[in-house]
């Protein structure tokens, strides 16, 4: 089996903090998600999360204005410069401070970020390959509190900068004569978002009292001057002139000429840039609580769009400040906005809630509406065939997600408490999931409602569920009755209370293979329950520490445990036999948290795993717990094959391995001191000078941990919830070289003359021995599809499953479904009978190429049904159209013989009537 899995995406978070972006196309937006960026693809309802990761969570995101580079800061003041073309990093920088924003220019040369109480501009990096690709030109020194915003003209001549101290101030790009900088008052609260008008040096400044002042400027871009050399520049300019002077002067007298000032100083201080005060307007009409968090403005369209604490946006006409919408999207606060390039589409980000908004406005509709799990995610599990992830999160709800596109598209909201189990049953269309509010829920995926509701004969809470082979039956672990309940799927009746064990139930789990059911529980024992024979225990296994985990092998011949003690048994279910185990003490490597009394070292031995996995073809096992590892193991040889980190996020807790001796003083540690409490949720500071807000919205440091692990069915990915999210790591096919069976005599020249030569199966052995994607696409695609049938007929038994992994991995980027279809039907025919001995290990191939082929079915039948409705109403209208026409007097017997022709001639015409009136799509 391959083990190299690399991350591939991130579902479950659409939002934590930081600023939105639209690309330069207007079609996707880009949004921080901890310490990565995701990226939602709106034009074909893709999200992709870019396979990079920066120390903390992000601060800020700058684009391009080509959208081929972003330059992504995180809290720390670390920098990645990011090509979004190849989606890698290509440079690494040190802000040395904490970066509060950043803007490109729009032409592209250079970019300015605001940290601490300056503005810094640097070069932005080119287009060739540099030693440094930021270089610092200026530095900008005035407000007297931290800068907030920063926006730029069209020219790219002047920026504007927004502070805490209230105050705006409009810098030169470059060294003007007539403005340097200029400080423009008139707030009574820190600057949140400031922009200049299209084409002018005009711009607004918003406060975050919900104040909004237009200033209006007497110059416009075009009068600015540049400023005149000093120093050793002015004295070679003047010689140079002199020595011109000279050459064209060759006889008479030179001018003397005065070096200074050219004009007084009054006259110089007249042709200054001024500005003036128009208006002022005020967008909160709640008072001091719902204060103005967020602002965006299109200049084209002159559309203003602000954010409240309270989850209000509004939507103005600028400058006449006329009022479009004003709606409320949460009770949460709106933590940014952002406006696509056309000015259709606006992005609002909300960290309290983890919610990614983008609404057309003119519509008034939803364009992308996600939402992930309000708190961290406890369970998940993949459908049988691979398409959706279902998600129970400790906020009660349960999430269906598409692997293919990333998107959650069902959220159930029924449960009133935590979802500690998630489940598919065997048809892939019934979730059922458990509850510690007392329920186990059934829901529906054709028609999304929960059709059926399991409840005890007393309250309990449940801790774990699962679900037979076949669907019918049932059952769910109690935690404080350490009872287990089995019902009828069809009746919803409870059939039986299994009793026994002596501690709450961690762990359920059915035999894939035969009706028995395994539970694990904390009395240190796995009991195997036979639901034929009146479920009875069948054996008892007794652990040597409390059993967390139990997951049977896919084959069910096998039964994994994982216990207290760091360990992972496994077990005969047959024999009630131990067959080996696994100390995972040392793999786990868990990190020290802030407030952590002893070393990392000692804290791992109190850990251990908490979820395990069997892998498609069940000779993997994998392992999680309260650690950011996740550890691959071979059953057999009882060995760690490879460890995966899940995430390098220093913003959570128990992440690093010693303890950071700069954060502890002479009174204790500084975590316990919590100085911006309440300052990121808007909370107002009470008096003067206090420095301390409400202590309710305190923030924390989340502790990392894996909840819950599952192999995808065709086993090319697996998944992780987490503390990140819903992590996916798929197999890197591309950066893989596999040869199968390889010899010298395998090249790609002799696999082409064999192409040449017609010998189409003797090229197709060498393709995939040399198993180089591209070349078998190219040999497959060389045979003629009248001999496919004889081709594939006298393929070996060993290269089948070969050829249909191709084909299955083919069916996800190929356009060609028929002649891929071709293959599958000819290959399944031919060697349909043969396989079936290799069901097992063939196992993981089928799901994959079922995988792709129902969904391509949906997407193909969904497109059917669309067409045949509209050719449906194109007919009807056009029937009706004739039939009237037919009713109307005629004046000549030529015209009352219709014909077929003429019946053709009276639709097509109808038709084309529709067709210009805008009603036949």
């Amino acid at each position: 089996m391959k083990f190299a899995y690399r991350f591939s995406n991130l579902l479950g978070t659409v939002y934590r903090c930081g600023n939105l972006n639209f690309t330069c196309d207007g079609n996707s937006v880009i949004s921080p998600v901890g310490n990565r960026v995701t990226v939602f693809d709106l034009k074909n309802n893709r999200s992709d999360t870019l396979p990079l990761a920066t120390k903390y969570n992000i601060k800020c995101v700058g684009l391009s204005p080509d959208g081929r580079l972003a330059i992504i800061v995180d809290e720390g003041g670390d920098a990645l410069l990011v090509s979004l073309v190849c989606r890698s990093v290509l440079h690494h920088f040190h802000f040395k401070g904490s970066v509060h924003s950043i803007s490109f220019s729009p032409d592209g040369r250079k970019f300015v970020v605001t940290k601490g109480n300056i503005a810094q501009m640097y070069h932005a990096p080119g287009k060739k390959r540099e030693f440094n690709a930021f270089v610092l030109d200026k530095t900008y020194f005035g407000p007297y509190d931290e800068t907030t915003c920063i926006d730029w003209t069209d020219d790219s001549k002047c920026f504007v900068v927004g502070s805490k101290d209230m105050s705006t101030w409009v810098f030169g790009a470059e060294r003007w004569d007539n403005l340097i900088y200029y400080a423009l008052g008139g707030h009574k609260d820190a600057i949140v978002a400031c922009f200049f008008e299209s084409n002018s040096l005009d711009l607004y400044s918003l406060s975050q009292d919900g104040a909004l002042c237009v200033w209006q400027c007497d110059t416009p871009p075009e009068g600015l001057k540049p400023k005149a050399p000093r120093g050793w520049k002015a004295d070679l300019l003047q010689r140079e002139k002199e020595e011109e002077e000279e050459e064209d002067e060759e006889e008479g007298d030179r001018e003397t000429t005065i070096r200074g000032k050219a004009m007084p100083a009054e006259q110089e201080k007249a042709g200054k840039v001024k500005y003036s005060r128009l208006a002022k307007y005020f967008l909160n009409k709640e008072g001091d609580f719902n204060n103005l968090t967020a602002a965006a403005y299109h200049k084209k369209i002159h559309l203003l769009v602000t954010g409240f604490a309270s989850g209000v946006f509004h939507l103005h006409e600028l400058p006449e400040f006329n009022l479009i919408h004003s709606l409320s999207i949460s009770d949460q606060r709106v933590a940014s906005v952002a406006i696509n390039s056309s000015g259709d589409w606006i992005a609002f980000g909300c960290s309290g809630l983890g919610q990614l908004l983008v609404w057309e406005w003119q519509s008034e509709s939803y364009v992308l509406k996600q939402q992930g799990h309000f708190n961290s995610m406890v369970s998940l599990a993949y459908s049988p065939d691979g398409q959706y992830i279902v998600t129970g999160g400790d906020d009660g709800k349960v999430k269906v997600w598409n692997t293919l596109s990333g998107f959650c598209f069902v959220t159930f909201t029924e449960h009133s408490s935590g979802v500690t189990g998630v489940t598919f049953t065997a048809t892939g269309y019934v979730i059922v999931t458990s509850s510690l509010d007392g329920t186990v829920r059934a829901f529906d995926l054709h028609r999304y409602r929960n059709f059926r509701t399991f409840t005890s004969p007393r309250p309990t809470q449940f801790s774990c569920v699962a679900v037979d082979s076949s669907g019918e039956i049932v059952s769910a672990g109690a935690q404080d009755s350490f009872e287990i309940f089995v019902w009828s799927m069809q009746t919803g009746r409870l059939l039986d209370v299994l009793s026994g064990h002596e501690g709450p139930i961690s762990g359920l789990c059915f035999n894939p293979m035969k009706s028995i059911l395994a539970s694990a529980s904390w009395d240190k024992t796995v009991r195997l329950w036979d639901m034929f024979d009146s479920w009875r225990t069948k054996e008892t296994l007794a652990l040597t520490s409390d059993a967390l985990a139990v997951t049977f092998r896919p084959d069910g011949a096998e039964l994994a445990v994982a216990t207290l003690n760091s360990q992972i048994t496994f077990w005969d279910p047959e024999n009630a036999v131990q067959m080996g185990s696994i100390e995972g003490r040392h793999d786990l490597k868990t990190g020290r948290k802030e407030l952590d009394k002893i070393t990392a070292k000692h804290s791992a031995k109190g850990k251990a795993f908490t979820t395990l996995c069997y892998s498609a073809d069940g000779q993997n096992i994998l392992a999680g717990g309260m650690s950011k590892f996740v550890c691959l193991y071979h059953v057999r040889e009882q060995i760690l094959v490879k460890r995966f980190e899940l995430s390098c996020n220093l913003s959570l807790d128990a992440m690093e391995e010693f303890l950071n001796r700069r954060k502890m003083t002479e009174f204790g540690n500084l975590a316990l001191i919590d100085q911006d409490a309440g300052e990121e949720n808007g909370v107002a500071v009470p008096l003067p000078g206090v420095r301390k807000g409400d202590m309710s919205s305190r923030h924390f440091k989340p502790e990392i941990r894996v909840t819950s692990l599952r192999f995808s069915p065709t086993g090319r990915c697996w998944a992780a919830t987490s503390t990140e999210g819903l992590l996916i790591f798929s197999l890197d096919a591309q950066m893989l070289f596999d040869p199968f069976e390889l010899d010298t005599s395998v090249t790609p020249g002799r696999i082409r003359e064999a192409l040449r030569q017609r010998e189409f199966t003797r090229a197709i052995l060498m393709a995939f021995r040399l198993n180089e994607r591209k070349l078998a696409q190219e040999v497959l695609e060389a045979v003629p599809q009248d001999e496919i049938d004889v081709v594939s007929a006298s393929l070996p038994e060993l290269y089948v499953e070969k050829v249909l992994e191709f084909l299955a991995a083919s069916f996800e980027v190929s356009r060609h479904l028929e002649f891929y279809l071709i293959w599958t039907q000819k290959l399944l025919m031919s060697h349909g009978q043969r396989l079936k001995s290799r069901a097992g290990q063939l196992l993981p191939v089928v799901q994959f190429l079922q995988k792709g082929l129902q969904r391509h079915l949906d997407d193909v039948s969904k497109l059917c049904d669309w067409n045949r409705y509209n050719i449906q109403y194109a007919l009807a209208v056009s029937k009706q159209r004739g039939v009237k026409r037919t009713l109307e007097p005629l004046d000549t017997e030529e015209d009352t013989d219709t014909s077929d022709d003429d019946s053709l001639h009276l639709l097509r015409t109808a038709a084309e009537e529709e067709e210009e009136e805008g009603m036949l799509v």
